[in-house]
């Protein structure tokens, strides 16, 4: 069984050898994988839905995985009982759901080893939200696939502080690794973002819209950093944490 690019990064993150619980596993194909390819022994794969988590029954019953895949319906972390799984992967969920799950797994989440979370919105919030709650991003990794941006990221506990907004909006891992799918996403997030100043200017000018253009001043400045940032360092440069 092949992946598709985006969850053979998320898969090439997960530590070897740590128990993993699949939290929004849909189909399953992430968990069948991870147990295909010797990344992990165990794996319990959980979705709030009953369809999805039939689907993955199914796909794991094909594999010939029952003994080595769990599967729970589960509304986030609330079915994982402690010491189960070391990594917990969250992707293909949108920030603020992602960082729910977080919150009111909080007791599960402190005996998790690592976290890999690939968010699909709010990821600058997610970022801040990791900062502000005792998580540390070691790694991170963006790929472009059906012409949609992932960023992905590799979470243990610990402290950081990014400091500036260019880092939380576009991770200070792949802004100082010259990471070339981050670098293709800032030009067009740069060009998106002056297409959208150049129709403001040719409007009505509102006070709604003297504010939108203030904001997208603002939007404009941090992405012209995070290239600048981008330009200016060399991948061995950087200390990244591997683990």
């Amino acid at each position: 069984m092949s992946l598709s690019e985006r969850l053979t990064a998320i898969a090439n993150m997960v530590t070897p050898g740590l128990r993993v619980a699949d939290v929004g596993c849909d189909h399953g194909y992430l968990s069948i994988y991870l147990i295909k390819n010797g990344v992990s022994e165990h794996v319990i794969a959980m979705d709030i839905g009953k369809g999805p988590l039939d689907r993955a029954r199914e796909h794991v019953n094909e594999a010939g995985l029952t003994g080595k895949i769990e599967l729970r319906l589960s509304d986030g972390l609330e079915e994982l009982k402690e010491d189960e799984a070391d990594c917990v992967v969250m992707a293909g969920m949108g920030g603020p759901l992602m960082m729910d799950i977080m919150s009111r797994g909080e007791a599960i989440c402190a005996k998790i080893r690592e976290f890999i979370l690939q968010p699909q919105s709010e990821v600058a919030m997610v970022r801040h939200f990791l900062e502000d709650n005792g998580y540390r991003i070691i790694s991170e990794d963006m790929v472009l696939e059906d012409d949609k941006f992932y960023p992905m990221m590799k979470v243990i506990h610990g402290t950081m502080d990014l400091g500036s907004e260019a880092y939380y909006r576009y991770g200070k891992i792949l802004l100082r690794e010259e990471n070339p799918i981050l670098r293709i996403f800032l030009r067009r997030e740069r060009e998106m973002l002056f297409k959208i100043r150049e129709e403001l200017l040719g409007s009505e000018r509102t006070d709604k819209v003297s504010e939108r253009l203030k904001e997208i001043a603002g939007d404009i400045a941090i992405a012209d950093e995070a290239i600048a940032i981008s330009d200016r360092f060399h991948p061995v440069e950087i200390e990244r944490v591997i683990k």
